[in-house]
């Protein structure tokens, strides 16, 4: 923790004089990417690149001075349609976000990753309309097969709900993984493309789950750490650990959609396997949590 207080106020002495060069760099990167529009400037699901500009601009802050996020692979990212398989962590999606950020700060073309959301996410108070306007969806197979065949680039995370909300002695084990995504690459001919991230289960260090009062709120979990709910509100801010996302090669599958799910299952855990390797790698290579 003493290595995060010491690298922090460097960073954040960054963050003002960066910022106009930052909304420079996002409105010119907006101009190019390949999500298609109408004359009003929205795409079929909501998009909107005006409202989404300020969203990143925000993302784009936590990627370059809270998480100091470093990609490798992000080449490895082909145009047209593509489904990312990460693993997931952290409590809520900040991997999601900075993973997009990826996508459009650092790939060429900038691409707009287009999350698939939790079916309550809509229920919140005005999350429906921002997820909409900045590129995210309600999590249906419609939905997800709709914007890969308009030739978007997906996020699935297959763990779900079991891998955002893992306690911090079960970090980097992968949960098992659904079957959905595998089925929906072989519907539409979409490329799988492996990330694995690195940091995201530090983030908000979880040492428990009340599920009895997650039912009550209708919530999928309600996750203790070890800042919240003791440190208030200021205990939801994520600690500034260092992420390290690795795009893997793109994986490319054949067969029918509809097969049992023994077919199906042996293709996700050839995507497994990958993932849980490149997360050993990073593992391997990483210094320190915040570093």
């Amino acid at each position: 923790m003493l290595e995060a207080i010491t690298t922090l106020p460097h960073s954040l002495a960054q963050v003002l004089p960066g910022i106009p060069a930052l909304e420079s760099e996002i409105a010119s990167r907006m101009r190019r990417i390949p999500t298609r529009l109408n004359s009003y400037g929205y795409d079929p699901w909501g998009f909107n690149p005006e409202s989404a500009r300020t969203a990143m601009l925000v993302t784009a802050l936590l990627y370059h001075y809270w998480f100091r996020v470093e990609t490798e692979g992000i080449e490895n990212l082909p145009r047209g349609r593509v489904l990312l398989i990460p693993n997931h962590a952290g409590q809520i999606a900040l991997d999601a976000a900075m993973i997009g950020a990826a996508c459009f700060l650092e790939a060429e073309p900038p691409r707009v990753l287009r999350g698939m959301g939790e079916y309550w996410l809509p229920t919140v108070p005005f999350v429906n309309e921002l997820m909409a306007r900045t590129g995210s969806v309600v999590g249906t197979r419609k939905n997800a097969v709709d914007l890969l065949r308009n030739e978007e680039l997906v996020i699935a995370f297959p763990e779900g709900i079991r891998g955002m909300n893992k306690l911090i002695w079960e970090r980097y084990q992968l949960q098992p993984f659904g079957h959905g995504f595998m089925r929906l690459a072989l519907e539409t001919d979409t490329p799988i493309v492996p990330v694995a991230v690195v940091g995201s289960e530090e983030q908000a260090i979880a040492i428990a789950n009340i599920r009895p009062l997650a039912r009550l709120l209708r919530m999928p979990a309600f996750p203790v750490t070890l800042t919240w709910p003791w440190c208030g509100l200021l205990g939801l801010v994520p600690l500034p650990v260092k992420y390290h996302l690795s795009f893997g090669e793109p994986m490319r599958f054949e067969g029918n959609p509809h097969d049992e799910d023994e077919v199906i299952g042996e293709n996700v855990e050839q995507v497994k396997a990958r993932i849980a390797a490149m997360l050993a790698d990073g593992l391997a290579r990483r210094r320190s949590l915040f570093w």
